[in-house]
């Protein structure tokens, strides 16, 4: 069997999977995260990605044991920037990927120092808070004696890498999101940027995520109960695994996970640079994606059960009995501002068109109407770029029901394929583990649901869609001040 664990931001899976695709045992556990102060998300990658990792791994060998474990891959969330001293010891908590702002004045520097134009031209994506660069800088400036005892810059899946093994590696995927410290289309470090971004760093060996970098050591073995000598591939970030785990991996593929947020990953054949969306190399070599991340999806909907009470199955029941467009109401879904394609954390949401004849049941189908506007507007920005989306894959447990897909599909107008398991990215690292030793995965997940959009409701909500591009442009200056006076309320 082979064994696949992710980290998330809020927990993490594991599982153990045969060689015909058959997931023998889960194992799951439930974390938070730090937030120290306004704009920092951290994680102690000790307490939850070292912790959570030994947990489900003795879980799961008790349910299988050690001895039937063939090799092992492991995921995380991404891309984050752990600090580590010559034996791999973390120096302090995690900074995490894009929902961690501290760096904004080190994004504005790196793109004076460089240029906005030829950042995204090499790097494949803009300067932004989901980049390291800059928080890399950031670190150096306001935490100099943790940088002067750095000697390793890790993530979360090259952190559990290295304690199982001892190699200081990164795949290629995670280190096209060190931006502006990779060269996309060269495929390695861009050496002269990162030694001004990272001095006197070393940075990780490249690898791909299906290579055997190592093998887990006896101390591992120790601490986990694997056996000693398992071999261990490289890994990548989470949403990668989880597009590997629903078969997102030819051109014109695509993967878009309902979850507390929204992310898109789209397969490509070469790079397709926008300033709207990141640009990364792909989970195989001669692959690249384009990847888009909103701020909120399944955060604004439970935030409106919180509201209106009740619970999620009765909330989609009554939203399924509500006509499309909700009768008049849109719902623009910057509630934590937004990410791709308008990288504007100062965004706020909007409910337009709002009466006394509306209640909780047209409010939740709009909230999920709002949702499906911004995924059509994700996949425009990246068939603009030149990555047109020709399959659909829909997974996280925004599948489950069945409305939000059948909104999705007929406001995108493409159809959405559902797979049999959407237990995560920890099966895309089981898949990972065993196409590198040589198992054919390509029938492990197969479509078991096809959601086809509905005509006459894609020619409704293209007018919609609209009027729902028009309220950002109209009301952005309102937004900021609004933002502005948060921000101030909030320190005061």
């Amino acid at each position: 069997m082979f064994l696949g664990i992710d980290i998330g931001t809020s927990g993490s899976k594991g599982v153990l999977v045969t060689a015909d695709g058959t997931i023998a045992a889960r194992a799951e556990r439930v974390h938070g995260v730090s937030t120290p102060r306004p704009g920092w998300v951290e994680h102690d990658a000790e307490a939850v990605w070292w912790a959570d990792f030994v947990a489900i791994t003795r879980e799961l060998l008790d349910a299988a044991g050690p001895e039937s474990v063939r090799g092992l891959a492991v995921s995380g969330i991404g891309p984050c920037l752990l600090p580590a001293d010559a034996t791999g010891a973390p120096l302090r908590p995690a900074i995490l990927y894009g929902v961690d702002t501290r760096a904004t004045t080190e994004i504005a520097e790196l793109n004076a120092e460089f240029g906005a134009e030829q950042v995204l031209s090499r790097a494949g994506s803009p300067l932004t808070s989901q980049a390291v660069g800059p928080k890399v800088r950031w670190l150096a400036r306001h935490e100099p004696e943790i940088y002067a005892r750095t000697r390793m810059l890790l993530m979360a899946s090259s952190f559990l890498v290295h304690r199982l093994t001892g190699r200081y590696v990164l795949d290629h995927q995670s280190a096209s999101q060190c931006v502006p410290m990779y060269d996309l289309r060269r495929r390695e470090w861009a050496t002269d940027w990162a030694d001004s971004v990272a001095p006197g760093l070393e940075l990780p060996e490249l690898c791909w995520p299906t290579e055997i970098v190592g093998q887990v050591s006896r101390t591992a073995a120790a601490a986990t109960g694997l056996p000693v000598g398992l071999p261990v591939t490289t890994g990548t970030i989470d949403a990668w695994a989880e597009a590997t785990s629903v078969g997102v991996r030819a051109p014109g593929d695509a993967m878009v996970m309902y979850g507390t947020t929204m992310f898109l990953v789209q397969v490509l054949t070469d790079p397709h640079p926008h300033p709207g969306l990141w640009g990364t190399c792909g989970t195989w070599p001669g692959t690249y994606t384009l990847a888009a991340g909103m701020a909120t999806s399944g955060a604004v909907t439970d935030w409106l059960r919180r509201l209106v009470g009740g619970d999620f199955t009765d909330l989609v029941a009554e939203a399924g009995q509500v006509p499309a467009g909700s009768c008049g109401l849109i719902v623009v879904p910057y509630f934590a501002g937004e990410r791709t394609p308008l990288f504007d954390p100062d965004a706020r949401g909007i409910v337009a068109g709002l009466t006394l004849t509306h209640g909780r049941a047209e409010l939740y189908r709009a909230a999920l109407e709002g949702i499906g506007y911004g995924v059509r507007h994700n996949l425009e920005a990246m068939a603009e770029a030149g990555g047109q989306a020709h399959r659909l894959v829909a997974v996280g447990g925004g599948t489950k029901g069945g409305l939000w897909t059948r909104i999705v599909s007929d406001i995108t107008g493409l159809p959405q394929q559902l797979p049999a398991e959407t237990v995560g990215a920890c099966l895309g690292d089981a898949m990972l583990a065993a196409e590198a030793a040589g198992v054919d995965t390509t029938q492990w997940n197969p479509v078991v649901t096809t959601v086809d959009p509905d005509p006459a409701h894609t020619e409704l909500y293209g007018r919609y869609y609209r009027h729902y591009r028009a309220l950002y442009e109209s009301t952005s200056d309102t937004a900021h001040f609004l933002a502005a006076e948060q921000h101030r309320t909030a320190s005061s």
